[in-house]
């Protein structure tokens, strides 16, 4: 579940109807409801946030996103335009870096793509969107 507080429009989250979960982005958002509009491949339906779950952030999210992988002796870097993303081991998004010129910031716990999109966010004031954006799966 992901708290209603942590959504913004543009997230990329997984949400629950009929006991399936589907990936969608977040179209809008009803503060006095706390409730959350998710357009999927499917459709845009409204949703409580105990129905909205963390699409965990992997190298197949990244390269959703636009990224451009680079492998090297000290671990693997994500590109996309001039915010990076250094993982010192290939594969272990539990411990890394991301960086946008002088603003740096270690990640010492698994991070959600609605958190990554948050602080491409913070850090570069543009959205971090899927150029193809949400696939039927």
């Amino acid at each position: 579940m992901i708290r209603f507080h942590e959504i913004k429009v543009g997230d990329y989250v997984l949400v629950e109807f009929e006991g399936q979960r589907s990936e969608g982005e977040v179209i809008e958002l009803n503060e006095g409801d706390k409730m959350v509009c998710v357009q999927t491949a499917v459709q845009d339906f409204w949703y409580s946030s105990d129905k909205l779950y963390p699409i965990l952030l992997d190298d197949k999210q990244l390269e959703q996103m636009g990224f451009e992988k680079e492998v090297h002796e000290s671990g693997v870097k994500y590109k996309r335009g001039p915010f990076r993303i250094l993982l010192p081991q290939p594969g272990d998004f539990s411990h890394f870096e991301m960086w946008y010129r002088e603003d740096r910031r270690r990640m010492t716990q698994p991070l959600a793509v609605h958190e990554l999109q948050n602080h491409f966010r913070q850090m570069t004031k543009v959205e971090l969107v899927r150029p193809h954006g949400i696939q039927a799966s």
